[in-house]
């Protein structure tokens, strides 16, 4: 029985295409079962043979890679790594690409580069195989965002303050944490909070440096929460959801500021909701409330640990919602969660916890 993971290649660079399936074919485990030219043939190929996983460029004729991933994820749900360009559009366009349902995503111009490294190499054979361990029945289950479409244009909702007696004191510090299948997860969450919520929220998605900038803007442009990335010397403010950028750690102190660094990986990672949530925890103790959405390996159950060992609460993700059952597993079965349910329940439980410890501090 052949057990290989089975790629189809989708770009309409016939040299691209050779460039990805040489590398791919270096590993004895993985085999390119197809090589498509366009949106349209990725779509027929999909469906005739039914690959593993797919790698989708952006930029095509007759259809692009974000229409194509949207209808695949529709009707052949498959786990698709996206190729992406490392440029400021590029990167919008991936972000668009996961929140549609894309799971994960790899710089073109490493992989299709005649002097392309061996660590390049090995990274997109890293990714093929995590995506391949992905079960397809997972992307059929997970809710669908603005009717199935990404995060709309248009008309921004109007941002709505916190009252002015809000004080941080008085308010939750809210760290969540995602991974895989987190940029569409987050959308089915921050856009849902209102932007008068008594909380002050840290974000910490596993990506590199120069997507995350775009992840939070798209975000900031369905939401009305302020959300950025964060920059070294920012103070936290309910209202507010501030962004790891990627490559860097994110801390915060008890007077509220921020601050950035390049300090060693932890679970190979950063940033690390570790980190993030240790430093909030130390800081504020009781006030934390994390949050651990879809995403693979353990990052955020230490930082869970101590959210909870100072009195915080902790909300994970359930099961059948994740893309990848691997960080929310990780804290549940440590027995951190206080809440495991749906992803479309985790909003009203954010405001519903965090009105609560409000109306608890001021004594109301």
């Amino acid at each position: 029985m052949n057990n290989k993971i089975r790629v189809l290649i989708v770009d309409d660079s016939a040299f691209a295409r050779f460039a990805i399936a040489k590398r791919i074919s270096s590993d004895p485990e993985i085999e390119v079962v197809g090589q498509a030219r366009d949106g349209i043939e990725a779509i027929d190929m999909t469906r005739n043979l039914q690959p593993t996983v797919i790698t989708m460029d952006v930029t095509m004729p007759r259809m692009d890679g974000i229409e194509a991933v949207a209808k695949i994820m529709e009707e052949y749900p498959t786990p698709i790594v996206m190729l992406s360009a490392l440029t400021r559009e590029g990167a919008d366009v991936t972000i668009q690409a996961l929140e549609l349902g894309a799971v994960d995503f790899f710089c073109k111009p490493s992989v299709v580069s005649p002097v392309g490294s061996a660590e390049s190499s090995d990274e997109l054979l890293h990714k093929i195989r995590l995506a391949s361990e992905i079960d397809k029945s997972r992307l059929k289950a997970i809710p669908k965002i603005s009717a199935g479409k990404p995060l709309t244009k248009g008309p921004k909702p109007p941002k709505k303050r916190p009252a002015d007696e809000v004080s941080l004191q008085h308010s939750r510090i809210v760290v969540m944490a995602s991974s895989t299948g987190g940029p569409r997860a987050l959308a089915g969450v921050l856009p849902r909070l209102p932007g008068n919520i008594p909380a002050s929220i840290l974000v910490v998605q596993h990506m590199p440096a120069g997507f995350t900038k775009s992840l939070a803007q798209r975000l900031n442009d369905a939401s009305e929460l302020d959300i950025r990335e964060a920059e070294e010397g920012d103070e936290i403010r309910p209202g507010t959801a501030l962004f790891a950028p990627g490559g860097k750690h994110m801390t915060v102190d008890a007077s509220g500021k921020i601050s950035l660094n390049q300090g060693p990986q932890e679970c190979g990672l950063r940033p690390a909701a570790n980190v993030t949530m240790h430093s909030a925890a130390e800081a504020f103790g009781s006030s934390v409330l994390g949050v651990v959405l879809t995403g693979m390996g353990s990052d955020g159950t230490r930082g869970c640990g101590l959210i909870k060992k100072a009195g915080g609460a902790v909300i994970v993700q359930d099961e059948p919602t994740c893309v990848v059952y691997g960080m929310p597993k990780s804290v549940a079965e440590a027995g951190y969660a206080d809440s495991i349910m749906p992803l479309s329940e985790i909003a009203a439980e954010m405001v519903r916890r965090c009105e609560v410890f409000q109306s608890t501090t001021a004594g109301v």
